[in-house]
Formats: structure tokens, sequence, C-alpha cells
């Protein structure tokens, strides 16, 4: 068990140098000179330019900036904004809550909705209850995010005034930017454990468990449920990736100030500091977050904590 935790830390070490370095090189080959996005149309002469760029570090070949880039990396220096010449990690740092929260709530959405729906679906299959499961799970997976926060926030915001339409301020915030976002996760979540549950109870061991007397609700939750976890679980850990991206845009429809808005602010400027910084800094949490759920079957199943 321990060589196995050792493989995915040093494996997770790889993901997260190589995802540096596939942000890197994207934007290294976008159109665009980031110096005359600097400098935003100011009247400047080709010597002034040519400084700014040798200064930058930006008249080197590919692979002398990605070290440099590297080296400062793994000292904590994410280096400085091009745009307003302010550090990038306080500005990561600054906004990553917003962004945490959200993702959690989505997260929170998608598990508790998805998992309740899928088990539903599968203790009364082709009934109302598991129309209702699949018409959900095929829409969390159709509609994309941002459309379906636009129709929230006409219907919640504009029509009924429930909840605010923008902004990070509050709890309310968080609802519908949560739910536009966690239906996603949802979605795939509810077929998963929908499919797994109905596999688990055509097993034999269940029909033994049933023999034996154990009442259907012990049978249902106690064995049948906690056997399908384990690639729910698995889909979990998928989600929060998903649920990180997709905060580029519900950030922006929602107007909240989050690492994802950042995220987006900034490759429209093309300041790659910053993008590289946040590519970075979700590259760790979305890592991370997929230890832990690798971590977690050891608890759900007590077969692998069992010496091979």
């Amino acid at each position: 068990m321990t060589g196995n935790i050792a493989t995915r830390l040093l494996t997770s070490l790889f993901v997260i140098i190589g995802s540096s370095m596939l942000v890197f090189f994207i934007m290294y080959i976008l159109p665009g000179d980031p110096v005359l996005q600097m400098l935003d149309g100011n009247a400047t002469t080709p010597e002034a330019i040519a400084q700014l760029r040798h200064e930058l570090g930006l008249d080197r070949p590919f692979y002398q900036q990605f070290v440099t880039y590297f080296s400062h990396l793994l000292q904590g220096d994410f280096g400085q904004s091009r745009i307003n010449k302010d550090p990038v990690l306080p500005k990561i740092l600054e906004h990553v809550p917003a962004t945490l929260m959200l993702t959690l709530v989505s997260t929170l959405f998608s598990v508790i909705i998805g998992i309740l729906l899928g088990v539903l679906s599968a203790i009364h299959r082709n009934g109302i209850i598991d129309f209702i499961a699949r018409f959900v799970g095929l829409f969390g997976i159709s509609m994309p995010a941002f459309w379906t926060g636009i129709l929230l926030l006409l219907a919640f915001s504009i029509q009924l005034g429930w909840f605010p339409a923008m902004g990070s301020d509050g709890w309310k915030t968080l609802i519908l930017p949560g739910i536009a976002l966690g239906l996603v996760g949802a979605g795939f979540i509810v077929r998963l454990v929908r499919n797994t549950m109905l596999e688990m109870l055509g097993e034999p061991f269940i029909l033994t468990l049933r023999a034996k007397g154990l009442t259907e609700r012990s049978v249902m939750y106690r064995h049948a449920l906690r056997n399908s976890l384990i690639p729910a679980l698995t889909m979990v850990g998928i989600t929060i990736g998903e649920l990180l991206s997709g905060t580029v845009v519900i950030e922006t429809v929602f107007s909240r100030q989050g690492i994802g808005r950042v995220l987006a602010d900034a490759i429209l400027a093309k300041d790659m500091p910053v993008v590289q910084g946040v590519v970075f800094f979700t590259a760790i949490i979305y890592v991370g977050v997929n230890l832990l759920v690798d971590l977690s079957y050891l608890f759900v199943d007590p077969r692998l904590r069992r010496p091979q």
C-alpha cells in the first residue's frame, strides 16, 4: 500500500510538471505580441520595444524561457503580471477562496443529487422515479453549464428575485452558480451509480444475503450501495477537475471574482505569468483531490487494506 501511494505521488508530480510545460508552450505559440499588448497602443520607438522585450526575456529561445520560469517556480516565485506589474501569487491567493467555495458547493450538489437519484433510479427501475432520475442525468450531461446558468439567472434572479444575479459576497451568490456547475457532474454520477447498482443487485452475493433473511434496506444500502461507491468515487475525482475548469465560464456568467475569472482575463490579455500561475495552482489542487480520492478507496473497500 505504501508503494502504491509513493507511485501515485511521483505520478502526480509528473502531471504537474507536464501541465506547466504544456501551458507554457501553448501561450508561447499563441499569435500576438505580449509586449505590444502591455504598451496598449502607447506610442513608443522600436528601440524601446526591443528593450522591454529583452527585460522580460522574450528575446531568448523557448527552452531558456521555460528553464528560467520553472526554476523561479520551484522557489515559489510565480513572477509578475505583465499588465499591472502585480505579483502573481498574491493575486491567485486572493481569489482562490471564492473559486474553492464554488467548487465545493457544486461538488456537494453533484455528489448528493447524483448518488441519491442514482440509487432511487436503480431501486425503482422503469418507474416514474427512474424516469425523472434519467432525465436529470441526461439534462446535466447535455446542457452546457453556461446555458443552464443563464436559464437560472432568468428564472430565479430576474423573474423571481430570489437570488442575486451577480457578485461573490454571501452564501446566496453561491446557489445558482453551484447548481449550474454541479448539474454536469450530477448527470454523470446519476448514470454511473444507477448502472453500477443494477449490476450489483444481480450479483449472487445479493441473492445470498436476501436468502439469509436480511432486510431489503440492509441489502440495498449496506451492501449493494457500498460496493457501488468505488466507481462513483472515481467519477467524483474526475468531476472535481471538470468543475474547476468550468469555473472559468461560470464565474464570467455570474460576474464572480475567482481564479476562473482571473484566468479568462489573463488569457485575453495574453498575460502569460498569470495564466501559468493559475494553471499550475489549479493542477496542484486537482492532483491533491485525486490523491485523496485514491486514499478514500481504503475506507470504502476493506479488501484493499489487507496485506497482499
